[in-house]
């Protein structure tokens, strides 16, 4: 019982990807959703976030460049990003979110279903 991240890979700087994340296991339509990756050296982060009733949050650093989607028919959620830059380097991570609210800081629960990531590298 897992998300399954794909999508991943390298992109110049500038350039766009999509990432994909297939609830495995479990129904999407009954949890938040929310990308959030890890850029070596620093905390984990969220990304992105949506809720059940589709409303979103997106941090700071990439709010006017990337949209996060659903769709709980496919059991699937999406992660577009654009205009990348060397700094989003990371690997991206899809996890449910059972309570609370997204924010700058990620707090695992154990309640919480977590993806093993997909890398993307962003070339200068």
């Amino acid at each position: 019982v897992r998300p399954v991240e794909s999508g991943g890979g390298v992109v110049q700087s500038g350039g766009s990807l999509r990432l994909s994340c297939v609830a495995s296991g479990f129904a999407l339509s009954s949890y938040a959703m929310g990308w959030a990756r890890q850029v070596p050296g620093r905390a984990l982060e969220w990304v992105a976030g949506i809720y059940m009733d589709s409303s979103t949050y997106y941090a700071d650093s990439m709010r006017d460049r990337v949209l996060i989607s659903r769709d709980d028919a496919e059991n699937t959620v999406y992660l577009q990003m654009h205009r990348l830059k060397p700094e989003d380097t990371a690997v991206y991570h899809c996890a449910t979110l059972h309570a609370g609210r997204f924010g700058p800081r990620v707090t695992k629960s154990i309640y919480d279903y977590w993806g093993q990531g997909t890398q993307v590298t962003v070339s200068s």
